[in-house]
């Protein structure tokens, strides 16, 4: 799968310069003024994966593939967004696709960048953008409420559907997220929260997007984000977007010594991605198969035949068996071959999870 990340935040707090930032070239349009960026921009960015380079290096494949990450920016939300203010619920909509929201939140003053609420406040601005997320995901789940109380009375086999939807709308009307709700982990909940594609559902990554010289920890503005997002067991990472922008043009080398230059050790992508599996609870498996080294993307837990499906479907209906080597078992041995010969190789069937850095080859008939 491809980790797909929706970026939010209010108007001119920098989301375009960090898109830009993270695909290390110049897709989206970064202007000072609200609602720069109309339609949503898109980008997919290879994950850099060490473990991916060092199999390469010992199996000598034609081609390597990395895993995916999948960004989309979406304009600016503003107060009464869920009412159709600013550019409304169109990208309300274009974030309940996503698999996870990038929060960015300013955290830089500048009197050239006009900020929509005149003041830098971190905490309001986070307020905000959360407030109308929710209320949106309130107006849905009212609507499928009204909508299966008027099914119910030709198909009484709704009514866990229609007792759910009238729990969740009690449970979102009194501020609560549907991340939250009590009642998410059951097969109806999770039919409906993707029926109607509700965001509050999302795990966040806040985003503190500084000035260059207030990069340290003893940034107040990154403290209370920080403060705040302790609450919701949610992680921040904090980056200057416009500097990395400004970084774009050189090279990977160049642009690692400049950052730490300022003390910072890991780029916005590498931040980025190691917070978003977290978050996510993805793990990493690689395949060599036709001769290409590939990494990929699935939940902790999965099951071999549906790791196999991420590759093809025809891979997880037909799959017979998974053959398996562990990541440190191929370094220490150096090939297939003589993990084989010692023993390390395993055969495995449908019932095992994957675990992260396995080396992969599923074996299917359909």
């Amino acid at each position: 799968m491809s980790l797909h990340i929706g970026i939010v935040g209010l108007p001119n707090v920098g989301k375009s310069t960090i898109l830009n930032a993270l695909t290390g070239a110049h897709h989206a349009n970064a202007e000072n003024y609200p609602f720069c960026t109309v339609e949503p921009n898109h980008a997919v960015v290879p994950v850099p994966d060490e473990r991916l380079v060092k199999i390469a290096e010992l199996t000598k494949p034609e081609k390597v593939t990395p895993a995916t990450v999948a960004f989309v920016d979406i304009a600016g939300l503003v107060k009464g967004a869920s009412k159709g203010e600013g550019l409304g619920n169109q990208f309300l909509a274009t974030i309940g696709e996503t698999d996870a929201i990038l929060h960015v939140v300013r955290c830089f003053s500048d009197d050239d960048v006009a900020h929509v609420a005149g003041e830098v406040d971190p905490v309001r601005d986070i307020g905000i953008v959360e407030t109308e997320l929710l209320l949106r995901d309130t107006q849905l789940t009212e609507s499928a409420v009204q909508r299966l109380s008027k099914q119910i009375r030709n198909d009484k086999g709704l009514k866990p559907s229609l007792d759910l939807a009238e729990k969740l709308f009690e449970h979102l009307n009194a501020g609560g997220t549907a991340l939250a709700f009590p009642g998410r982990d059951t097969d109806t909940a999770r039919a409906l929260y993707r029926e109607l594609g509700l965001v509050t559902a999302k795990k966040v990554v806040f985003c503190a997007n500084v000035d260059e010289d207030a990069i340290g920890p003893d940034n107040p503005h990154v403290r209370a984000i920080r403060d705040y997002a302790a609450r919701q067991s949610a992680p921040v990472i904090t980056i200057a977007a416009r500097m990395e922008e400004e970084l774009i043009d050189l090279g990977a080398d160049e642009r690692a010594e400049f950052l730490a230059s300022y003390g910072i050790a890991e780029g916005t992508l590498s931040q980025l991605v190691r917070a978003g599996r977290d978050a996510l609870d993805l793990i990493s498996f690689f395949t060599i198969q036709s001769r290409q080294a590939q990494a990929w993307h699935v939940p902790r837990g999965t099951k071999a035949p549906q790791a196999a499906g991420t590759i093809h479907t025809d891979f997880e209906r037909g799959f017979i068996r998974a053959e398996v080597l562990g990541y440190d078992d191929l370094l220490a041995h150096g090939s297939e071959a003589a993990c084989k010969a010692a023993g390390v190789a395993r055969t495995e069937g449908k019932d095992y999870a994957v675990r992260d850095g396995d080396i992969i080859r599923f074996l299917f008939n359909v």
